[in-house]
């Protein structure tokens, strides 16, 4: 039997015992993928899915437009490709695999950070100052007085600039130096990373970073597996599974073969697209497809894999993760862009000043000379061209109103208040050893004014740590024992292969274990040690009972982990046996069937033969599907439902087990059978005889997230949660950060879709255009929103082009929506088409008042922006929004819309390489440093070791920091404008000759020495409130960065004019320039009939959107790609992997 016919046979044979394969079923025939070529025609004979025959149509059409085309051992001729530039250059194709994420070089730094300082108006109109003193005809002070202390302020800056990326050429030095192994000849050397070019042959080993985008050739696991993990990536530490193509995978099997391999691999250019991929390898006059199942990307750590031989595809700048970081762009604050609007301002204010000072200088001039004879022999010129001097003499006599001094204390300012972040204790985390610390020191201010936090969700808000809670066994639950002082030695210590790390103890269930005299009991935990995907691996030669367990999911671990600690151990697993050591005897199961987890089945089965010789049926999986399946219900079944109902309001991942005695006969007529009927029995489902009970799952949340996100909301500060990860789970882990709560109405697809249509409607019909989606839902209704990456691109294709320009630093690839590895993918096209409905939507919008009033009203907006303004308008009105299966481009479009729509200071907050983009977007970003590595560290602004020190971070430094700074402001400015009416009075008594009151020296030292300490001390030690009541009252926070009543910079001016001291207790509201949004809502016109009666239409409830109950929340998810059940079934023993061929 060939591989194809062992592979259908399994497959079929899988089928028919009641459980329905995954995607594929029997036209999967080989572990390959179907080819381009002569691959698909392995399918096995039948019908052929409408599906399929699209999914092979488009591999044609993508075939055809591959322009990326990699020669494996022939630098010569990966070099001698060029791509064009300009009509009259060109330059290599194929990127080295040298990385750069530094702005600056030796010859750009000076040119292009000044040309980034001139941004600022301040600078600008500092130069031109500069300029005017320098003509002696028109100085009246000079030209020194002004140009030394801008010449330090550009310095100040200057260095700062070059301090952040000297760090960041560090860093890239660093990661360029790193060793591997690459092919050199016919034998693999020790080079660097950046030695590394396209076409090249690598070996990694265990434990070993992918130096660059590769595909797998071999390895030395079973089938050619290699086991990744993604911490750096996507802060998972669970593994995934990647193959080889099988044409590889068998003749590779050497050095010598590996040196002369000349396959060409034709693929997609390079984009950001990090799941997906789509190519074909050429080899030997065969054609082998390609997909994200065959690559490693840069960045992945090789796992449980000893060696495994790879092809560089994309190096450097062109791998995936690089093309996910985006470009390192200015970050600016509000009062950064106040102060360029404050210095138009004031230099307006001069200029007519200086206007009304020149016509009494007109007037005055004829009487001073008849009554001042020196006046007239310094008068030389004709009376305008004196008083065309004369103004220019008061335009840079006065132009100090403009303070040199402020611009350069305020550095010192943001300086000394990011140093008081470097030096909190309270963000201190002892395990790591790791304080907080701002990597950007002109943001300070800004942290004092965030309404949305945009958060990932694996390894920031949660451990990605499960822990086995609870479990209910023949409809008794277990909890854990709730003793006063816990024991002082861990009481599984009894077994010998026990680890020890369990945390869940009770008493009750350990010693019905032991006792092994309830059969529930011992199906229960030995259907955990059976039915799985770990693979395991011996720590100590010498100790044998010292087992490790890889897991493709951390909740198959921590379930198999809780199964040895009670004595049922999984000790080894072939291609056709699973031993396991059950309360200390060691049985072998003959493996007879495993039938893979995947998202339409939503569990997993084993069919195994026992030592004593009888065939059992052993399942595990969703409730839904469970319970449908059950032979018959009773009063077990009903109490197992409590139990997962209760077990899900504690938001805990739950889990139903069964099975099921197979007699002989039905499984030796099922095997005679299972040929000619494999398609008939892919549907069928029988009946399970008996649920065992069900299993519950922490996923254990980072220290102090609820407190922390319950503070923040109470802030006004919005969390939305951006995750690759399934809904299901990132669902789960909302309802236990308390984003999501039962009472809450939860937005998902449809209902999105059909608010929209409503709104449209209400718009055209009823509003004529004067609408907005502010009301479509009552104030004591709360709302959430629940989308995933597929919908948000059907929702905004196209993408409307100032999108793309905003974000700036996101790849928009055109390409299809982000798909799980191995996944059937989604024609772009059937995207396209879905999007169609929006432009439609969009014919009816062309009424110039359909979208809300504002600053851009006047302007006609295109059906991209219309829809893109609505979606954002229908999430801020959401308290939480959940963004499920999201690529990085698609998180730092969410950020960069917001953005754009809502005009709010957004922070983004993230532990993988995945968050980069969406940091980099965001007006700030956070970085967690921890396991998963520095990279997002790197290109933050803040680095934090856990979440719960944002609250501090916020609460505390960014209140203070922006009372601080808005007080100083105030102060300087009133400060510098009383000192310049004494001059302005002066030209009274001076004939209005432009005559200096203040010797120059004076001048400068006045604001830059001589007053500078009072202003300095506010603005770094001024405290608007105390420190035990930041804490306590957030609502403090939302006071000073509210913007709405006083429009786009309402806030800032508040902070402007707030009092010395604002005290804010629960219900009342803040007194002085706080309470400015108070009175201005009070004195507001009220509203219109028009606005009357939308608002009683929209009051009425909304049918469509009534939904059931969330009865039964089944949060258990598989992580691995469907197949990794038939792979580990094929092979040798899964942890002893064979070494490659001589």
């Amino acid at each position: 039997m060939d591989i194809g016919e062992r592979s259908r046979g399994q497959k079929v044979m899988r089928s028919g015992m009641g459980d329905t394969p995954g995607r594929g079923g029997a036209q999967r025939s080989c572990l390959k993928k179907p080819s381009l070529s002569e691959n698909c025609e392995r399918r096995p004979e039948g019908t052929t899915s409408a599906g399929s025959l699209a999914y092979g149509e488009d591999l044609e059409e993508k075939n055809s437009a591959f322009t990326w085309e990699v020669k494996a051992n022939s630098r010569t001729y990966n070099n001698q490709l060029k791509e064009k530039v300009f009509p009259c250059w060109q330059r290599k194709k194929y990127k080295g695999n040298i990385i750069h994420t530094a702005k600056y070089n030796f010859f750009s730094f000076l040119p292009l950070n000044l040309y980034e300082q001139f941004h600022r108006m301040s600078n600008v109109y500092f130069l031109f100052i500069i300029i005017l003193q320098g003509i002696p005809e028109i100085s009246t002070l000079p030209w020194f007085t002004l140009f030394a202390p801008f010449t330090c302020l550009l310095l100040i800056r200057a260095t700062r600039d070059l301090a952040d990326d000297i760090g960041r050429h560090r860093s890239d030095r660093t990661i360029n130096s790193r060793p591997c192994r690459m092919l050199v000849g016919s034998s693999f050397l020790w080079r660097k990373w950046k030695d590394l070019c396209v076409g090249d042959l690598v070996c990694l080993h265990k434990d070993n970073v992918v130096p660059a985008d590769v595909l797998l050739l071999a390895s030395t696991e079973p089938s050619s597996l290699c086991y990744v993990e993604t911490a750096d990536i996507d802060g998972e530490t669970n593994l995934k599974f990647r193959q080889a193509p099988m044409g590889t995978h068998q003749a590779l099997t050497s050095e010598r073969m590996m040196a002369s391999f000349q396959g060409t691999v034709v693929c997609e250019e390079p984009n950001s697209q990090m799941h997906h991929f789509l190519g074909c390898l050429q080899w030997e006059g065969k054609k082998y497809s390609l997909g994200s199942g065959n690559i490693l990307l840069r960045g992945c750590k090789i796992r449980n894999t000893d060696t495994c031989y790879g092809l560089v595809i994309y190096a450097g700048l062109d791998t995936k993760i690089m093309r996910n970081c985006g470009k390192i762009h200015l970050k600016r604050t509000k009062i950064d862009r106040l102060m360029n609007r404050l210095v138009i301002l004031i230099f307006m204010s001069l200029v007519l000043i200086s206007v009304a000072l020149t016509l009494g200088f007109w007037d005055k001039v004829k009487e001073f000379k008849a009554e001042h004879h020196y006046v007239s022999e310094k008068l030389t010129y004709s009376v305008p061209t004196e008083s065309f001097f004369t103004f220019w003499g008061f335009l840079i006599l006065l132009s100090v109103m403009v303070p040199m001094a402020m611009f350069i204390i305020t550095e010192f300012i943001y300086l000394g208040n990011s140093i008081f972040i470097n030096w909190d204790r309270q963000m201190y985390y002892q395990p790591q050893n790791m304080s907080a610390r701002a990597r950007n020191t002109s943001l300070s201010d800004q942290l004092g004014q965030v309404a949305y936090i945009f958060s990932d969700k694996t390894g920031t808000l949660t451990r990605n740590i499960m822990t086995f809670k609870k479990c209910c066994i023949n409809g008794v639950v277990y909890g854990p024992d709730e003793e006063e002082t816990p024991p002082k030695e861990s009481p599984y210590l009894w077994s010998k292969s026990a680890d020890g790390k369990l945390l869940f103890q009770n008493a009750r269930l350990l010693s019905a274990v032991r006792g092994n005299q309830d059969a529930m009991v011992r199906e229960f935990w030995r259907l955990l040690a059976l039915c799985h995907t770990v693979m395991v691996q011996e720590e100590d030669s010498e100790s044998p009972d010292q087992l490790s367990y890889q897991a493709a999911s951390p909740d198959e671990e921590a379930l198999v982990t809780a199964a040895r600690n009670f004595g049922y151990v999984f000790v080894a697993r072939t291609q056709d046996s699973i031993t396991v050591t059950e309360l200390g005897e060691e049985r072998v199961y003959q493996v007879l069937a495993m039938m893979d987890f995947n998202s339409v089945r939503k569990r997993m089965s084993v069919l195994v033969r026992n030592p004593e010789g009888s065939i059992y049926l052993y399942t595990k999986g969703a409730d839904t599907v469970i319970f449908d399946r059950l032979y018959k219900k009773g009063l077990t079944e009903g109490t197992t439902e409590e139990a997962l109902t209760s077990f899900a309001q504690q938001t805990l991942r739950t889990l139903c087990l069964a099975y099921k005695q197979v007699d002989e006969d039905t499984y030796q007529e099922w095997c005679q059978r299972h040929q000619e009927a494999s398609i008939l029995l892919q549907n069928r489902a029988q009946a399970l005889h008996q649920l065992l009970g069900a299993t519950a799952i922490e996923d254990r949340l980072q220290d102090g997230i609820l407190e922390t996100i319950q503070c923040l909301k109470q802030g006004n500060i919005k969390v939305w949660v951006l995750t690759g990860d399934k809904q299901e789970t990132a669902v789960n882990i909302s309802f236990a950060c308390q984003l999501l709560s039962e009472d809450m109405l939860i937005l998902e697809e449809k209902e999105i879709v059909q608010i929209l249509e409503a709104y449209w409607e209400s718009n055209n019909n009823l509003l004529s255009g004067q609408g907005s989606l502010k009301n479509r839902f009552l104030p004591q209704v709360k709302t959430a929103m629940v989308i995933n990456g597929a919908f948000l691109d059907q929702l905004l294709l196209p993408l409307s082009k100032d999108s793309q320009v905003l974000v700036g630093n996101v790849h928009v690839d055109g390409q299809e929506p982000w798909q799980e590895p191995g996944e059937r993918r989604t024609d772009v096209w059937q995207a396209r088409r879905t999007s169609l409905m929006w432009q439609t939507l969009g014919v009816q919008l062309r009424p110039p008042g359909l979208v809300p009033k504002n600053k851009h009203a006047n302007t006609r907006e295109s059906p991209e922006a219309r829809r893109e303004r609505a979606f954002v308008e229908l999430a801020s009105q959401c308290q939480a929004v959940i963004c499920c299966r999201v690529t990085p481009r698609q998180k730092a479009l969410m950020v960069a819309l917001v953005k754009k729509y809502q005009n709010v200071v957004t922070l983004a907050i993230g532990d993988g390489a995945n968050d980069v983009n969406m940091i980099k977007t965001a007006d700030i970003g956070v970085g967690l440093a921890g396991q998963e590595g520095m990279q997002v560290v790197q290109n933050s602004d803040y680095m934090l070791a856990q979440f719960h020190f944002l609250r501090r971070l916020l609460l505390v430094h960014g209140h203070w920091s922006y009372v601080r700074v808005c007080k100083f402001l105030r102060y300087f400015i009133y400060k510098t404008l009383a000192s310049m009416m004494v001059q302005i009075w002066f030209a009274f008594y001076s004939g209005f000759s432009a005559q200096p009151l203040y010797e120059g020296w004076f001048l400068v030292l006045f604001n830059l020495l001589y007053t500078s300490l009072p202003v300095l001390y506010i603005g770094l030690f001024e405290q608007v409130s105390r420190l035990r009541t930041c804490l306590p009252l957030p609502c403090r926070y939302s006071c000073l960065c509210t913007p709405p009543p006083l429009g786009g910079w309402g806030g800032i001016w508040a902070g402007l004019l707030a009092h010395d001291h604002v005290t804010v207790p629960t219900g009342a509201q803040p007194d002085g320039g706080l309470a400015l949004p108070v009175i201005y809502q009070a004195l507001k016109k009220p509203y219109s009939k028009e606005e009357e009666k939308a608002e009683k239409i929209t009051a009425e409830p909304l049918p469509y959107l009534c939904r059931q109950s969330r009865a039964r929340r089944s949060s258990y998810a598989f992580s691995h790609r469907e197949g990794y059940a038939d792979l580990i079934t094929q092979g040798t023993s899964s942890h002893e992997g064979g070494a490659l061929r001589g």
